[in-house]
């Protein structure tokens, strides 16, 4: 047997924890002497404190931890259990992934000499016939998911120039469950499918700015947009949209992106 502080020692797990994980009945003592109230361990529990130490490091919770142990010895049990742990750790790669890249652009943002800017012009989006799908996504991040639609159709003719857009149809931001449109201008004439309609699309009047770079620069661009309509004397009139002129299926590099913004106006 070993008292608690050579268990602390061998096992690297404080007394301070070791009595936690009495108290939450992860990991009893062998015995507690009744008059000193010394706690007592044997030597096959530092397998089971290596066990415990080696899931924290995992990640899981302690209360995860408690049920884990119980399973231990069922392989096909325990699998389930480290397989979701598994998809949340890549899960939280991904965002910190993401975040990264977001103070990345921020700081290049703070090596510019000046700030950055976006030029506002009006225009008329020609009428166009083109490939269209509708469709409701789980989030904006999905809209490849209608891309991946039209790609459906293998021997779309793009028209030239041809007008990549993305129509956002709801009238709020929505966490979820968003309502657009994808249209590609195309040369000659074209059967319907189950996802892609057919239709020719009318000339609309914009206000609208190039934007070169990372997707991350969008929110800048509509706020110079919005302000430059107000200022002036022009209305919104429709769903905003944005053309993709280089857009990821074109390059993997983001600083390679040029994507149009444009505001419906009257």
């Amino acid at each position: 047997m070993l008292k608690i502080g050579d268990f602390s020692k061998l096992s690297r797990v404080s007394i301070r924890m070791l009595r936690h994980y009495d108290d939450i009945g992860l990991l009893k003592p062998a015995q507690i002497d009744d008059f000193t109230g010394y706690r007592y361990y044997r030597e096959e529990q530092l397998f089971v404190i290596g066990r415990i130490t080696a899931l924290k490091d995992m990640g899981f919770a302690l209360a995860d931890i408690v049920h884990i142990l119980e399973i231990y010895d069922d392989q096909e049990q325990l699998d389930v259990f480290f397989s979701e742990r598994q998809k949340e750790l890549n899960e939280q790669a991904k965002e910190t992934e993401y975040k990264l890249m977001l103070l990345d652009t921020a700081r290049k943002g703070l090596r510019k000499e000046h700030k950055m800017s976006f030029d506002v012009n009006i225009k008329t989006i020609p009428e166009r016939y083109a490939a269209t799908v509708h469709m409701i996504v789980p989030r904006y991040e999905d809209e490849g998911m209608a891309w991946a639609a039209m790609r459906e159709c293998k021997n779309l003719i793009p028209d030239e120039p041809c007008y990549a857009i993305a129509e956002f149809l709801d009238d709020e931001f929505k966490e979820e469950n968003v309502d657009l449109i994808v249209s590609m201008s195309v040369k000659g004439k074209y059967e319907d499918t189950e996802h892609v309609k057919f239709k020719t699309l009318p000339a609309v009047k914009v206000a609208s700015c190039i934007i070169k770079g990372s997707y991350e620069q969008m929110t800048d661009a509509y706020a110079t947009l919005v302000a430059w309509i107000k200022e002036n004397g022009y209305k919104m009139n429709g769903p905003m949209f944005n053309i993709y002129h280089v857009s990821p299926a074109q390059t993997q590099n983001p600083d390679e992106y040029v994507t149009e913004a444009c505001f419906p106006v009257e």
